[in-house]
Formats: structure tokens, C-alpha cells, sequence
């Protein structure tokens, strides 16, 4: 396959994916019926937080960027990731940030 020149952002989108990281199980179990508790604004347990870079392809792949404990962490990559994606060229993307994908 040849290799594509052009702008990053013509290629990619990111996105900020906030994953339950508990051990808990989703569902509640009682005797006469099974049911899933409202989800709450925020976990009580554990989260994590991916930055994550969606191609714009027929494919739609995904290809996690970085993961966080922190959400401002998170936001603080995904905006410099952001910069990133407006400057640089789309190999120029891969090789800094998917590289070790």
C-alpha cells in the first residue's frame, strides 16, 4: 500500500471515552426478577479515561491514544493531541502517536 500524504485532520477524529473500571458487576440480581441499576453521573468505584483517535475511513477504525486514572489529564492530552492533529500530516500523526498501537 502506498503511503498517503496530507493533513492529519482530514484522517482522524478524537475522542475522550469514559470506561467503567470496577470488578462490580452491572447487574443486580433478586429473586423474582433481574434488573440494571440507573447509571450514575459519577462511579463510585473506579474509571478510567481514553483518548481515542477514530479514523474517518468506510472502516471507522479506533485506536486507543493513551489511557487516564485522571479525567483533567485526559482533557489535558486530548487538547494537545487536538493541536497536534491540526498541524501535523497524517504520517506525521501515526508515527507520534500510533506507533506503538
Amino acid at each position: 500500500m502506498g503511503r498517503i500524504i496530507g493533513a492529519a485532520s482530514e484522517f482522524y477524529r478524537l475522542r475522550l471515552t469514559r470506561y467503567d473500571a470496577t470488578d462490580e458487576p452491572d447487574f443486580q440480581w433478586r429473586d423474582d426478577i433481574l434488573y440494571r441499576s440507573p447509571p450514575s453521573e459519577r462511579l463510585e468505584e473506579r474509571e478510567e479515561w481514553a483518548v481515542e483517535a477514530v479514523t474517518l475511513d468506510e472502516r471507522e477504525t479506533v485506536c486507543e491514544l493513551a489511557r487516564f486514572a485522571d479525567p483533567d489529564e485526559a482533557r489535558e492530552f486530548l487538547d494537545a493531541a487536538e493541536e497536534d492533529l491540526l498541524d501535523l500530516t497524517k504520517s506525521g500523526f501515526e508515527e507520534r502517536y500510533l506507533s506503538g498501537s
